[in-house]
């Protein structure tokens, strides 16, 4: 559906109605709903508090480390939050180190995911007190870097980022001949957090770098921040419990605050980052239901409620997470085009709009997962858009400004294509609108009728012929892959240039 951004006039459809698996396009509603419900100066915080009596330097009690969401929370942050235990003046503690994680419940997966997918970075799962290993802020996860040996017939060195002695690494893999067969793979097992290294990697070869998900996240925050007590003097007595609530009455000694909502929707949207959608769904349910814990229903409650005050008949759609990696997400062209063209009335629209992909910027955290479509054409630079990519389903939604200056929304979403990629189809669309003018003609070209013709009154009518010529320069940009990983979104193939 293509519509004029400003008036909602709708200039062209085709099956609008009909309902699609999003994919990503499905953090379009969960990302303009969390900026309208939280607000964009919404941030988590995080606080370390004491229970217990203090006789001197001692804590004769348990010390409590209490999550709300936060997914941008680093190992330096945890460091830093010991730090300012220890300046606090506490350097024992006789009872235990507790991970309060109750802010969420205790479900870690989203409904219908992929169960091949459960230890992929993007599936990372779902927890109130995380920890992301470098300043994509994949919560979640830890990095595994693989390094070959000098000599072939040794093992190669892996490294994991963050250091920590939750996740533990068994290296079977070997250095083989310079000119050998590159078959590293980087597994972590179901259930626990065993990564194993296998296969062959040559000598010389670049080092090779995995994204992998943690099982129980809740524990990997707990034990880098014990690491972290530990190396400021702060000594723990007891073991470390997971899931207990603080109780009432503790006295808090540390606290991190996030940055604001509106800074994470840049990582967020630009990197479509599935993690940041669902902890936002949750904290959405948290912070509107007024009891309990965030939840996945709660929160999908106060995103629907949200579009249904922006005009979206959210009795024609199914939403089931905040990400779009469910394939039971059903989704219209119309749905999103509605949204797009009632939210620029908000205030924080400027924020959200900025936040989107931009085309062909190269910067990551500006062109995000558009960075290297549609270069050398009129939408360079001009459309801002969110992608979205499962196999057999794929999206383009956002906004670009025509020939003419005048600004129009639109909505993309093709499923049960068996195509390795469809991105050329979309970015030869969003080029044609980039490329119109009233008068049929492209001020860049000055060519009449080469970019389509517009039927001004009832809606532009874009003629094949048109779409071909635009697709010329889009196809060659767009991020359409081939291979067992080609239906992911662009930014989940790490560490692929998108």
């Amino acid at each position: 559906m293509i519509s004029d951004a400003k008036s909602g006039r709708v200039l062209y459809d085709h099956d609008p109605g009909r309902r699609l698996m999003p994919a990503s396009n499905t953090k379009l509603l969960t990302s303009a709903a969390a900026m309208d419900v939280l607000g964009p100066g919404y941030r988590y915080r995080t606080d370390v508090l004491a229970h217990g009596d203090r006789e001197g330097d001692r804590l004769d009690g348990d010390l409590y480390v209490r999550g709300t969401g936060d997914p941008t929370l680093l190992a330096k942050d945890y460091d830093a939050l010991a730090a300012d235990v220890a300046d606090s003046g506490i350097e024992q503690v006789t009872g235990k180190l507790v991970a309060d994680d109750t802010r969420f419940d205790s479900q870690r997966l989203g409904r219908s995911w992929a169960a091949d997918d459960e230890s992929a970075y993007y599936s990372s799962q779902i927890s109130a007190l995380s920890l992301a290993p470098d300043t994509d802020y994949d919560a979640g996860n830890v990095i595994v870097e693989v390094v070959p040996a000098e000599k072939a017939g040794e093992k190669p060195k892996v490294k994991v980022t963050p250091s920590n002695s939750y996740v533990d690494v068994e290296t079977t893999a070997t250095t083989v001949d310079k000119d050998g067969s590159d078959t590293l793979t980087v597994e972590r097992e179901h259930g626990g957090n065993t990564v194993t290294v296998s296969g062959g990697i040559p000598v010389g070869a670049d080092p090779k770098q995995e994204w992998t998900s943690v099982w129980e996240p809740t524990g990997y925050a707990a034990s880098v921040f014990a690491d972290a007590l530990e190396r400021h003097g702060v000594k723990v007595a007891g073991k470390t419990e997971l899931g207990e609530a603080t109780p009432a009455g503790a006295r808090r000694v540390a606290r991190h605050s996030s940055m604001t909502l509106a800074e994470l929707s840049v990582p967020f949207l630009k990197l479509s980052n599935n993690n940041h959608a669902e902890v936002l769904t949750k904290t959405m349910g948290y912070e509107t239901a007024g009891k309990g814990h965030g939840t996945w229903d709660d929160g999908l409650k106060a995103i629907s409620g949200f579009l249904k005050k922006e005009g979206v008949d959210t009795g024609t759609l199914r939403q089931v997470d905040g990400s779009g990696l469910s394939r039971m997400d059903n989704v219209s062209a119309g749905h999103i085009a509605t949204l797009l063209h009632s939210v620029r009335k908000k205030p924080w629209f400027k924020k959200w709009y900025d936040a989107l992909p931009i085309a062909c910027e190269p910067d990551r955290m500006t062109g995000g997962t558009l960075r290297s479509r549609m270069c050398d054409t009129p939408a360079e630079k001009n459309t801002h858009a969110k992608t979205g990519s499962l196999t057999g389903a794929s999206g383009l939604s956002g906004y670009v400004t025509d020939a003419d200056g005048r600004e129009l929304a639109y909505s993309i979403v093709l499923n049960n294509y068996l195509a390795d990629s469809v991105k050329d189809i979309e970015d030869s669309i969003v080029v044609t609108l980039a490329s119109y003018g009233k008068d049929g003609k492209s001020p860049k070209d000055g060519t009449d009728g080469k970019y389509g013709k517009q039927d001004d009154g009832d809606g532009a009518k874009h003629d094949k012929s048109a779409a071909d010529r635009a697709g010329g320069a889009a196809s060659s940009a767009s991020s359409g892959s081939s291979g067992s990983d080609s239906g992911l979104e662009c930014s989940w193939r790490k560490p692929a240039h998108c």
